[in-house]
This record gives C-alpha cells, structure tokens and sequence, in this order.
C-alpha cells in the first residue's frame, strides 16, 4: 500500500516516469518498478488471469519488451514512436497514487501506411501503488484508457 507518500512526491515519480519513456531511456524506466510489480492497461474490471487486457505484464514481460525495443528491431516499431506523456491530477488516495494521463504517441513515415504519419492521442487514468518511501517505487501501474473497448492497432510503444 502507499502510504507516507505526499501529493508532491508522488506527482515527482510519476513525472520521472512520464520522462524517461518519452526520452526512450527504458532501462531507466525498469528501475522504478519492483521485481513483482504489474503493468496493466485492463479492457474490464475483471480478473486479469481470466479476462482480456490490452497489456499485462510482470517484470520480466516488462524486461523482454524494453529488451525488444532497444536492442532489436521489431517491425512494429520501425521507425520507433516518438511520445509525450502528460500527467495531471495527481491524488493520493485510499493507499493508492492516481492521476490522468494524456499520451501523444507519433511514428515518422508514409500516412499511407496503416499507423504511420499520423498523430494518436489517448486519454486514460492511472492507478498506481507504490512501496519502499523514501525511494519510491511502483508495484503496480494500472492505466484506464478512456477508449479501452474499442479496437486498437499496434500498442507496442509504452504507456
């Protein structure tokens, strides 16, 4: 559970985080998460074990995908996606840290290719659980994509 952590703490971590995937620096990004830590973007508030997510991933899911976009090149991310992440109201509560993001994700090439030349946007809000004051890092990062539900192509850029 989160607890001893202040707004402005939390708001510093989360900002961190929102830099180090925009600066590509995913290694980086790794260290701020624990060893049994979940990166899930749900699609229902069901049981992710049972239900369908967009991403559900433990920590070595999470090293095998930064191991897959900084040391090969996979076809989904050629060229790679270009993003900027913003945060904004950032809450501490009930022993969890939560905020709503913005993410611009753009990858360079032909707009007549299907995902490339064109700007997406996705909305969403976040639901983090953080441990380990004064060095906080996250256990768990949930993020609500506003459009959850609808079908999305090529999501292998980071949340």
């Amino acid at each position: 559970m989160t607890t001893g952590i202040s707004r402005e703490q939390a708001e510093l971590l989360l900002m961190e985080e929102a830099r180090l995937i925009d600066e590509r620096r995913f290694d980086e990004w790794l260290a701020l998460f624990t060893p049994d830590c979940r990166y899930w973007l749900p699609i229902t508030d069901g049981d992710p074990e049972a239900e369908p997510s967009l991403i559900y991933d433990d920590f070595t899911r999470m090293q095998e995908r930064v191991f897959r976009l900084v040391h090969t090149h996979p076809p989904s991310q050629e060229p790679p996606s270009r993003t900027l992440h913003n945060v904004s109201n950032v809450q501490v509560l009930d022993g969890k840290v939560t905020a709503h993001l913005t993410i611009f994700e753009f990858r360079p090439g032909d707009p007549s290719q299907v995902g490339l030349g064109a700007q997406r946007v996705f909305a969403g809000s976040a639901e983090y659980v953080l441990t380990g004051g004064p060095r906080w890092r996250i256990k768990l990062k949930k993020v609500w994509l506003l459009n959850r539900d609808a079908p999305h192509y090529n999501l292998t850029f980071i949340f």
